[in-house]
Order: C-alpha cells, then structure tokens, then sequence
C-alpha cells in the first residue's frame, strides 16, 4: 500500500523531507487523520534529525508506528517491539540506520534518497500487514 503510493503516486511530488514524505504518504494512504499542521511534527528528523544520524524514513516510520499501534501510551503497547524490528529490518537490508552512510551508498542527484525512503515504507507495510491487516483489506475494497 504505502510502498506502492510512494513508488507510483507521492515521491518527491513535493519537496518533503524523508521523515515528511514517509508520514505524510502513511497518513493518506493508512488514514491517519493527521491534519497539516499535525505533520509538522517530522520536520527536524530530516537529514538524520538535521545531524546525519538516525535515518529521516525511519523516524517517519517510527511515528506512523505510534499513531497506528498506541492507543494512549507507549507503555501499554507493543510499539517498542514494532519499532524494533522496523530498525532491525532496515539496518540489515539497508547496512545503516543513519542518514550519513545511507546518503554514501544510495542517495544521488537523480534519484535522491528514493531507495531509503522506499525500503522503509516496504517494512512498514509488511508490519502494519500483519499487525493491521484490515488497512489492506479496506483498501483492496475501493
């Protein structure tokens, strides 16, 4: 779902950051119901919160995480899990978590940061497939 709307439809429509484009893409394509200003929340995680760290995709990811597994706090979730596996995922198949070595290996002129950005909205739609598969099932209904 997210994986293909970014692929085919969203990517770079706008110029969003990587943790914008993955929360803003989550929030259409799973119905988050986040307003405008709600998604301002990403704008400092780009660029690996702006200091080359933590991948920009995976905070997004790691926030869509939270809005569609936390009812009121984290603690009475499973969202350390989810978010577990989400970065364990990614770093295996990507080689990095942070923006800096993701930016060495995958990031040019062409295509930008495509690859991280779509890698991390594949693994979060296989999670939210398994844990939510109801999401799919609405949309295939459309």
């Amino acid at each position: 779902m997210l994986y293909d709307y970014m692929k085919n439809e969203f990517l770079y429509k706008e110029d969003w950051n990587c943790a914008e484009h993955i929360l803003i893409g989550a929030n259409r394509v799973y119905k988050l119901g986040l307003d405008a200003n709600a998604i301002k929340v990403a704008a400092g995680f780009g660029g690996g919160i702006s200091t080359g760290d933590i991948c920009g995709a995976l905070t997004g990811a790691v926030m869509a995480l939270g809005l569609l597994f936390v009812e009121e706090r984290a603690h009475e979730s499973n969202i350390k899990s989810l978010t577990a596996e989400l970065i364990n995922r990614y770093s295996e198949k990507m080689g990095a978590i942070d923006c800096q070595p993701l930016k060495d290996r995958y990031h040019n002129d062409e295509i930008k940061c495509r690859d991280v950005i779509l890698e991390a909205a594949s693994i979060l739609d296989s999670i939210v497939l398994r844990e939510r598969p109801e999401l799919f099932e609405a949309k295939k209904a459309q």
